[in-house]
């Protein structure tokens, strides 16, 4: 017995060794193995991104109509969108595609007060939400899908019928005319409304701010007629995404908004807004004398998203913006000049966008601020960027693009939107291919084609007595702007 023991332990004794040996020696080829730096960790290339299925059709009356089901939980969203935008606002009636936009849910429909609509979706933890911004309209709805047969008609009413309750209409007035107020109280908020005003103009649809005057004038016939003449089924695109059978779902479409037709007699214009640059050069001071440090935003007109060397410029973007740009690396970590600084060609859909720097620095170091901001943007312009700014300016971009379709919901919105502004369907995928091409010598020339720093214009807000002086050092015109 004792010698059986004795063999037994021997030979667990020589197994441990041997997988002590074989420990050992796969530790020694696992750490020649083991990258030295991050730099050499090897990844599998991303997966194809497919786009899930989705159906698309019309009605008769115009409407389009999308359609993704999504079976994952038992939710279901819709969003119409509508052709029509604050751009369009009389110039003596600035706010009232915004009132428009926020009365259409909010002051209840013709079946329905603003109480009982509030309480029908507060019951069903549902939701219909609408707003109109500067290009576009639109109008949501989210419930659980089982409740769909209560919030699509619901839904449809306060498109087709909303009532525009007037005391509804006062109160957001009187909200609006708050905001008015305390308008000047946020220093960042004033550098981005007189920068794009000194850009587009002040009376520019895409700088124009609503004004006491401009509230005053919009009465509830107003808001009515508006929506009389822009919400239509022709000027509609409606997405619905989620858990519904599609034969099921194109009846009740059919049901609520089949036999709607817009208002004959007055058709709306959607007249080209051109924009040019107003103000070129100069330096522009919004006086606030209580400020310690100044807001600063200097740039010039830029583009729309479907120029052709759109991908190139996104690259650009990178090198000289965000964390590892050139901008934080020169302003923020090497001079200690700001805590964020920030510079990006910013293109729009169907109008001139904006190239715009900024950040936020000591008063007294607002002058070197904007020296060294213009400095790294002509260096752009001059000097090619090296192979691992490219590198590390497309991989931010390329390896970001699939949060880009994270749900069907996103995916949804982003077609709809596409076929709002007239742009082709594969245009993010064109665009994908576009940065994966892009060289160095391609920034280099979009550098010097896109930016102009003859075209500079630059905006301070703050403390103007401290500052002026210095400023005066940069050899430009230096002016003061009115902001009250």
């Amino acid at each position: 017995m004792i010698k059986k023991l004795g063999k037994i332990w021997q030979w667990l004794g020589f197994t441990f060794i041997t997988i002590a040996i074989v420990i050992a020696t796969h530790h020694v080829a696992f750490a020649d193995v083991t990258p030295s730096t991050y730099r050499d960790l090897q990844f599998p290339p991303l997966a194809e991104i497919k786009l899930p299925e989705y159906e698309r059709y019309q009605l008769d009356n115009g409407m389009v109509i999308y359609l993704i089901e999504d079976h994952r939980l038992p939710l279901i969203s819709g969003n119409a969108v509508i052709r029509t935008g604050s751009r369009f606002d009389p110039p003596s009636q600035v706010g009232l595609a915004e009132l428009t936009g926020s009365l259409i849910r909010l002051g209840g429909t013709a079946n329905y007060s603003p109480e009982q609509l509030n309480s029908i979706l507060e019951q069903k933890a549902a939701a219909i939400e609408s707003s109109i911004d500067e290009t576009m309209g639109s109008v949501s709805f989210s419930s659980l899908s089982y409740d769909l047969d209560t919030i699509f008609p619901l839904f449809a009413e306060v498109i087709q019928s909303p009532a525009f309750d007037s005391q509804q209409l006062e109160v957001l007035k009187t909200q609006a005319k708050g905001a008015i107020a305390r308008r000047n109280d946020d220093p960042g908020n004033i550098a981005s409304r007189e920068f794009k005003k000194l850009v587009y103009g002040e009376n520019n649809p895409y700088a124009r701010t609503i004004e006491y005057n401009t509230l005053d004038n919009i009465q509830q016939s107003d808001i009515k007629n508006f929506h009389s003449k822009y919400v239509r089924p022709e000027g509609i695109i409606l997405g619905i995404v989620g858990d519904f059978d599609s034969s099921q779902i194109k009846e009740k479409i059919a049901q609520y908004f089949g036999n709607w037709q817009g208002n004959s007699q007055v058709k709306p214009t959607f007249d080209t807004i051109t924009s040019k640059q107003e103000k070129s050069k100069g330096i522009f001071i919004a006086d606030q004398p209580q400020l310690t440090q100044s807001n600063i935003l200097l740039g010039h007109l830029a583009g729309k998203l479907n120029d052709p060397n759109y991908p190139t410029l996104s690259v650009m973007n990178g090198v000289l913006n965000g964390f590892g740009g050139r901008l934080h690396n020169e302003i923020r970590s090497r001079q200690g000049l700001a805590y964020s600084v920030y510079g990006v060609w910013q293109g729009a859909y169907d109008y001139p966008g904006l190239f715009v720097a900024g950040g936020q620095t000591k008063t007294d170091t607002t002058t070197q601020f904007i020296k060294t901001m213009k400095e790294e943007i002509e260096k752009l312009r001059t000097q090619p960027i090296t192979e691992a700014e490219l590198n590390y300016a497309k991989d931010s971009i390329l390896n970001s693009f699939v949060f880009k379709f994270q749900n069907p919901s996103q995916t949804l919105s982003r077609m709809m939107t596409y076929e709002y502004y007239d742009y082709p369907q594969n245009f993010i995928f064109d665009y994908q291919q576009g940065v994966k091409n892009t060289q160095i010598d391609d920034v280099l020339n979009v550098a010097q084609e896109y930016l102009h720093p003859d075209k500079i214009v630059t905006l301070v807000v703050g403390n103007e007595e401290e500052i002026k002086q210095e400023l005066q050092t940069l050899g430009q015109n230096i002016k003061q702007i009115e902001i009250e």
